[in-house]
């Protein structure tokens, strides 16, 4: 499914403390005000009419010609028009049909008029992926501070995309770049020393605001370092491998288990033989093997480390 529009309208779901906008998104439906123009005179879609009958109220030109505007889009735009809101931390958007329903005086929880939407509002893509406002791009969340009710949006073709789940061309760019990179600096950690390995392995720790702890007794025969995490007091046992198999990480694990002295396991190793698994149901055992731990790596700026130390 491909969502298509012939036009795109922004629509704030009314003022009186979200209750059109309850209304509307838990309804289906699209809530409307401006009580100064009746619902004949909107269904006409007279737009000079219209504003000049705002002029005569004492409203500015511009002032009347936008709330002329904002009628005619309401009452006239087709079932092609996708119409979007901001609400509950949440993108919207729908279809509505053309049919306008008129109420009367509004309500708490409803507008003087009402259009139905086509098959409800969402807030996911096509493929169900959540629109999280924080997520999005300023050119289009900024619509939302529109002082008025109704208005285009710039950001149509990016928000189409959006909508349609379509990747972003640069960001198609830059994972394509990245994925390469990933490649090349996946193989480069592999052609580290073992030594220059097990350094990079304490950077990556030190970067990521571990400290090293004093040594533990026999605790240092079993673990290659012990690190303390300063701001919740948790301790780590790491073990560092260029190459290994899954019965010398599972000895790790439960010789590290049988101290009773660690919050937190790390297991760091760039060629292993054979497929490695971490136990599924322990979210304190972390195992960063090849492509995983290469990620890590460029999440923190040391590629160019690891690439001075094969030239």
């Amino acid at each position: 499914m491909t969502i298509k529009a012939k036009a795109i309208r922004y629509i704030k779901l009314g003022k009186r403390s979200g209750g059109w906008e309850d209304t509307s998104l838990n309804s289906g439906e699209i809530h409307f005000g401006y009580g100064g123009v009746s619902h004949e005179m909107a269904l006409t879609g007279d737009v000079g009419k219209i504003k000049q009958q705002e002029i005569g109220k004492g409203k500015q030109p511009q002032v009347a010609a936008s709330t002329a505007q904002q009628v005619h889009d309401f009452y006239h735009l087709d079932a092609d028009c996708l119409w979007i809101t901001f609400a509950r931390d949440h993108l919207w958007w729908t279809f509505a049909e053309p049919e306008v329903v008129y109420f009367g005086p509004p309500t708490y929880d409803r507008g003087e008029r009402m259009r139905k939407s086509i098959g409800g509002w969402r807030n996911t893509d096509v493929n169900g992926k959540p629109l999280r406002i924080d997520s999005l791009s300023t050119k289009l969340t900024k619509v939302q501070f529109y002082q008025r009710t109704i208005c285009g949006v710039e950001a149509g073709d990016y928000l189409l995309r959006r909508i349609n789940g379509v990747e972003e061309p640069l960001i198609a760019k830059s994972n394509q770049a990245r994925d390469a990179l990933l490649d090349v600096l996946t193989q480069a950690i592999t052609a580290l020393h073992w030594k220059d390995f097990e350094t990079l392995t304490d950077v990556v720790f030190a970067r990521s605001g571990w400290h090293r702890a004093s040594a533990i007794g026999c605790h240092q025969k079993l673990v290659d370092v012990v690190l303390e995490q300063p701001t919740t007091a948790e301790l780590a046992a790491v073990q560092v491998k260029s190459s290994t198999s899954q019965t010398t990480f599972d000895s790790f694990v439960e010789g590290a288990d049988a101290t009773g002295s660690f919050d937190r396991l790390f297991f760091v190793c760039h060629t292993p033989k054979g497929m490695l698994a971490a136990p599924a149901d322990r979210s304190d055992v972390h195992l960063w093997v090849g492509r995983d731990f290469a990620k890590i790596v460029l999440r923190l700026g040391l590629s160019d480390w690891v690439m001075e130390k094969i030239a």
